[in-house]
């Protein structure tokens, strides 16, 4: 499959490292403009490593704190348009859920739904007023199913569930459609630190990978952690005209980890 998308402008948010940053080379492979995003200087930094690893790739970086008010302004007066929106932009972190505070739940809300809220709110009426569009928010398999690790996370990627569904249907009969890609455990430098704090970071990493799996992660039918390319392909797939008729979905890149027949 030919997935192209010369001609489309499209911002990852959070895409400095990860999967942001595989989401962000993969779609400039394919062709798009890319906005690169973090917070300060790493952001120059991934937008000349996308343009070292895609040559002829168009790369614009914009720094800015999108799990703010003031931040998504920014956005917007730097790209005032967009064809394309992925919402990558998330923490996570592990803690006893009775020793997480109300300032905890709340960064983790502000980080991890509202700034996908207020970039869909300010980016999906022009899509939907020039009849083509494409907005996703990563979500995790802890949107199903809750880990007692991280429940303040878990609760954040349900939200992000619900809200993108809410916005397809805003968006429904336009030509622009809204999903969630539900990401299973993958492979990030953040993840190596969350598996060593859970097994030991004396545990080399190998071992280290399939204790965590086996204790942490069971249900897993790949029984690996997914690659962060892997997540970019779904996502890229679902930003080209080929998915024109998925709208409103919750798709699955987990590895076989929830343990349902529909997400």
């Amino acid at each position: 499959m030919m997935i192209d998308l010369s001609g489309r402008t499209a911002l990852v948010s959070g895409s400095t490292q990860g999967i942001g940053y595989a989401i962000a080379e993969r779609l400039a492979r394919s062709g798009a403009h890319v906005v690169v995003n973090g917070r300060g200087a790493s952001t120059e930094d991934a937008a000349a490593r996308l343009r070292t690893a895609v040559p002829d790739a168009a790369v614009t970086a914009v720094a800015a704190d999108l799990s703010t008010a003031d931040g998504a302004a920014a956005m917007l007066d730097a790209m005032p348009r967009l064809d394309i929106l992925v919402n990558n932009l998330g923490i996570f972190e592990a803690k006893p859920v009775l020793e997480i505070s109300d300032a905890e739940w709340t960064r983790f809300f502000e980080v991890n739904v509202l700034s996908a809220v207020r970039l869909i709110r300010l980016y999906l009426p022009g899509m939907m007023e020039r009849g083509w569009g494409r907005v996703q928010s990563i979500a995790s398999d802890s949107a199903v199913v809750t880990p007692i690790e991280m429940v303040h996370y878990g609760m954040t990627k349900t939200a992000l569930l619900a809200v993108t569904r809410g916005y397809a249907k805003a968006a429904a009969g336009t030509g622009v459609t809204v999903n969630s890609v539900i990401a299973g455990p993958t492979h990030t430098a953040g993840v190596e630190t969350f598996v060593g704090d859970l097994v030991g970071d004396d545990v080399p990493w190998d071992e280290a990978q399939r204790r965590f799996m086996r204790e942490h992660r069971p249900y897993s039918l790949i029984q690996r952690l997914i690659e962060p390319e892997e997540i970019a392909n779904m996502v890229a797939y679902l930003c080209s005209d080929q998915a024109s008729a998925t709208t409103g979905g919750a798709l699955r890149v987990d590895g076989g980890y929830v343990d349902a027949i529909l997400p």
